[in-house]
């Protein structure tokens, strides 16, 4: 508008501002879509820029996302993301804008889809290749009570070195139920470069005049005799096969759309519309995207940016924690580089996490002894079974939480074989923002019970050192050590490690009325814990129990002979450590000579994220938490003095 001789321009309300639902989207025309693209590529970095998470993938999916919404009518028809690190543009769009700085924060949204956040979460992930088992499985339940929604699958070309994703395309080949599937390239592993040739081709196939084609020559083909037939059939396919691609798809029995441009809104709507109204049968549709795409440190570093802590926007430079110490997995990947400078049978593989486990700083020392399996636990469990069986040291590094997904493997190929397969376990006890799907909350309880196996939990970043050595030196069969994400609690680190005697625990502080037995890195706040009780006049003493499997024996009935109360203390479900402790003092009477005994485990149920020294508090494993376990099972004794840990 004009004011005084000034043009004065209106600034007109941003689009984003306009979407609260998909249905609003769904209501601008398909012009405004790619400016409405950039304003979402903005508001997801700067999210993430307060929150830290996942930035890559989001960024490489915006175009995507928005398509999707506004092609397909959510939450009718479910989008279900694979893995769920993609998923921030998306939960922007579907009514969480106002919440979206909370991400991975105490009390806000998850860093991935979950169901009982929204309805356009229809299938909770954060591990990964789920998506088309549960999206073929969505499907079939429409088909079964005769509803005409869609069901689409997105997932990632990484994804897809699971043998799950492959699975559930073979049986969706074989069902032929209407299913799409979207695959995002956005490693340029699969396919070349699209350009407007590969565009054009996918916009052919996927239409309807194509599909009738194709199935009219196809009843005229029947009629003649069966060898011509299927030669006429192999034609089809492998020379459609050779122009686009996607020839093991068809094999698996998917109609192949694709490559197609994933940042060309021009390229990717109609592609969208075509796979939409095709009658039946399971669909995949091939989009080439770029990781980081819109954002330059992010495309520069898409590994880098991948996870990401709090960033400067304009920089890029991601917020250092302060540390006082090394982080663990850095330990670890130091210990195991010093083992095998000593011995060139030592072999470290990782299931496509080799950043996360510190393998990347083996590999760099050790590449031909360095195996990325991709994202396959179970093959990864068997190749190192296979190594071991012809007498090679295989170090699997594997987080927890994924490692429950290759326990068969554990069972059946390490465990019964006997066979001396090393499993340094990552993520072990809460992990804080990645929450409960990500919590390694089960591996001693799973493991402990297997005959064979050793299982070591590291208090400190030094035992971790001589965990690994013990590993290294352990020939005899299966030994697993567990430790935690993140900084150390600043221990004096030794030159090398020294092999464990195994089932051999550690006494830290002799007392004589209480007795704290603690596994892994709850070590810290029991030696704290000790201190208050001391100060109430409760003598302490506190031991690091160091083996879950094998117990130290002598040292659990030592201390429960010399104790008015035991308590266990560890970063693992019920079932595990204090459960093995239980036992034994069950087995050999201590139980029936009056000992006081309490385990301490974290609780029956799924921790969401937060900050991990909030989680423990939460979960009751800090030491004031442990104080007030010891002043309840001794009838509330100095219970009227308040706990002097702040």
């Amino acid at each position: 508008m004009w004011g005084k001789g000034i043009l004065v321009t209106v600034s007109e309300t941003p689009l984003l501002d306009k979407i609260q639902t998909p249905e609003d989207l769904r209501a601008m025309p398909e012009s405004d879509l790619r400016a409405l693209a950039d304003q979402l590529r903005t508001e997801t970095i700067n999210a993430v820029s307060v929150t830290g998470g996942h930035l890559g993938a989001g960024l490489g999916v915006v175009e995507l996302t928005l398509a999707l919404h506004y092609v397909f009518d959510t939450p009718r028809d479910r989008i279900i993301w694979d893995v769920g690190h993609q998923a921030y543009p998306h939960k922007i769009l579907t009514g969480r804008r106002d919440r979206i700085r909370t991400l991975r924060q105490g009390g806000g949204l998850s860093g991935f889809t979950r169901r009982v956040e929204s309805e356009y979460d229809p299938f909770g992930a954060a591990h990964s290749s789920t998506s088309i088992s549960a999206a073929l499985g969505m499907a079939m339940a429409r088909d079964l009570s005769h509803g005409d929604n869609h069901v689409i699958a997105v997932i990632g070309d990484g994804a897809m070195s699971a043998g799950m994703a492959y699975e559930a395309m073979n049986n969706a080949g074989a069902l032929h139920s209407r299913l799409i599937v979207i695959l995002n390239d956005n490693d340029m592993s699969i396919a070349p470069p699209t350009g407007a040739m590969s565009a054009y081709l996918a916009r052919l196939v996927s239409s309807q005049t194509y599909r009738s084609i194709r199935e009219t020559a196809k009843q005229l083909a029947k009629r003649l005799p069966k060898f011509f037939y299927d030669k006429a059939r192999l034609t089809e396919e492998y020379s459609r096969g050779f122009w686009t691609g996607g020839t093991l798809f068809e094999e698996l029995g998917f109609f192949y759309v694709g490559p197609v441009d994933g940042h060309n809104l021009d390229h990717l709507l109609p592609v969208l519309k075509n796979v939409r109204d095709l009658p039946n049968g399971p669909v995949l549709v091939h989009v080439v995207t770029k990781k980081g795409k819109g954002y330059g440190p992010a495309e520069a570093s898409p590994d880098k940016y991948h996870g990401v802590n709090a960033f400067d926007v304009v920089t890029g430079a991601q917020a250092k924690p302060k540390a006082n110490a090394p982080a663990y997995t850095r330990v670890f990947a130091n210990a195991l580089i010093d083992e095998a400078a000593r011995d060139d049978k030592i072999v470290a593989i990782t299931a496509a996490m080799p950043g996360g486990t510190g393998l990347d700083h083996f590999e760099a020392a050790y590449p031909d002894r360095t195996f990325d399996v991709g994202i396959a636990e179970q093959h990864a469990v068997t190749f190192a079974a296979g190594l071991a069986s012809e007498g090679y040291k295989p170090f699997c590094a594997i987080y927890s939480t994924f490692l429950q997904r290759g326990y068969d493997q554990v069972v059946h190929d390490v465990a019964i074989q006997n066979l001396p397969v090393r499993f340094a376990i990552d993520r072990a006890g809460l992990v804080g923002a990645d929450g409960a799907t990500h919590a390694g909350a089960f591996d001693v309880a799973y493991l402990a019970c297997l005959p064979n196996m050793v299982v070591m939990a590291a208090a400190d970043e030094a035992e971790l050192v001589h965990m690994t050595a013990t590993c290294a030196a352990h020939d005899s069969g299966p030994i697993a050590m567990r430790y935690p994400r993140g900084d150390g609690v600043g221990v004096e680190m030794p030159e090398r490690g020294i092999p464990l005697e195994i089932g051999k625990g550690r006494v830290m502080r002799e007392g004589s009325r209480i007795a704290i037995l603690s596994l892994g890195t709850r070590l810290a706040e029991a030696l704290k814990a000790a201190e208050d009780l001391a100060a109430r006049g409760l003598s302490t003493t506190v031991a690091d129990a160091r083996f879950a499997k094998p117990l130290d024996r002598e040292l659990v009935l030592r201390l429960a002979r010399t104790h008015e109360l035991l308590i266990t203390i560890e970063e693992g479900s019920i079932g595990g450590f204090g459960s093995h402790v239980l036992g034994l003092l069950a087995e050999n009477g201590a139980l029936d000579r009056g000992l006081k005994i309490r385990t301490m485990t974290l609780p029956d149920v799924f921790l969401d994220h937060d900050k991990p020294d909030r989680l423990y508090a939460r979960a009751g494993l800090d030491a004031k938490a442990i104080v007030a376990k010891a002043l309840e099972a001794l009838g509330g004794m100095a219970g009227a003095a308040k706990s002097r840990i702040a």
